[in-house]
């Protein structure tokens, strides 16, 4: 049975399991249960030291009696993908306990002719979808035999691809069991990240960068793609999930258009450190929850 190891563990958050259920535990306490039970989160996928509490924010809004699937989208960071890629993986390992794929829902969505897949090398190197994976599995914990998984690696896209994958995926949507994870870290700011917007009149780097990034997420809030890709045109900022945003805004689009009532908030915003001068650099993390009813 092929399954994908833990390839950041040891790293980028801890391989031992009574330490990472000490965290998980710590971050979800210092958050509160404030617009669930959740149908999507967006929340970052950085190293746990820089993200891990502002990710409990997003993680707190799950409601873990009522998942039983839990779908995955996070942006490729290593290879270029035109559109969606699925994992061959049978099962994704954690330190706590491995995750079992869907292999049902894979082959539902490769019959569409819109994903590709993903090998197993691609798989282990990508982050993107691996920093939610502990977070899942302490938060479905009571219920780790009940659910399934489905990783999807998206590629970049454009609006109307956006819009295709927004429709393809509102089926799930509608099932109350299924639940989306929308990978996403936001400014990556720095020459290191060859993206140095500043605009003075907020302050200090930092401000500006909060600014620019709080601005984003009204508009995330509003829930319409096209503002969004306008945002993005204008500022270019450097938000790493800004194409699986995308597709969770056209899916809410058509939800809409299906009578859903939808509201979407952000309940927390951290920056990995703040920058003061230009040579700094900085990455900035955001958690919120989508409910609806329909």
């Amino acid at each position: 049975m092929s399954s994908r190891k833990a390839s950041h563990a040891g790293s980028w958050y801890t391989s031992s399991a009574n330490e990472l259920r000490r965290q998980l535990d710590n971050w979800l306490a210092s958050a509160c249960l404030s617009h669930g039970p959740a149908r999507a989160i967006i929340a970052p996928h950085a190293g746990y030291t820089y993200c891990g509490a502002c990710g409990a924010f997003a993680y707190r809004q799950v409601s873990p009696a009522v998942v039983k699937r839990i779908f995955i989208l996070g942006p490729s960071h290593h290879v270029r993908l035109r559109g969606c890629a699925l994992s061959v993986a049978k099962k994704y390992e954690t330190p706590l306990y491995d995750l079992k794929i869907d292999i049902e829902v894979n082959a539902e969505l490769e019959k569409t002719g819109h994903f590709s897949w993903m090998d197993m090398k691609t798989d282990e190197d990508e982050h993107s979808i691996e920093m939610h994976l502990p977070y899942i599995a302490k938060v479905m914990e009571e219920f780790k035999n009940q659910f399934s998984i489905v990783p999807v690696l998206v590629g970049s896209l454009n609006p109307d691809q956006e819009a295709l994958y927004g429709r393809l995926f509102t089926k799930y949507f509608l099932e109350p069991e299924n639940l989306f994870v929308i990978s996403s870290d936001f400014c990556h700011w720095g020459q290191r990240f060859n993206y140095t917007y500043y605009d003075k009149s907020s302050g200090p780097i930092y401000k500006s960068i909060e600014s620019l990034d709080k601005r984003g997420m009204e508009i995330i809030e509003t829930l319409d793609p096209a503002s969004f890709t306008s945002y993005l045109r204008e500022y270019n900022n450097t938000i790493c999930g800004r194409h699986p945003i995308g597709v969770l805004l056209n899916a809410v689009k058509s939800l809409q258009e299906k009578g859903c009532n939808t509201n979407f908030k952000f309940l927390k915003y951290a920056q990995s450190s703040q920058c003061k001068h230009m040579d700094d650099s900085s990455v900035s993390y955001a958690a919120g929850s989508l409910v609806f009813e329909c």
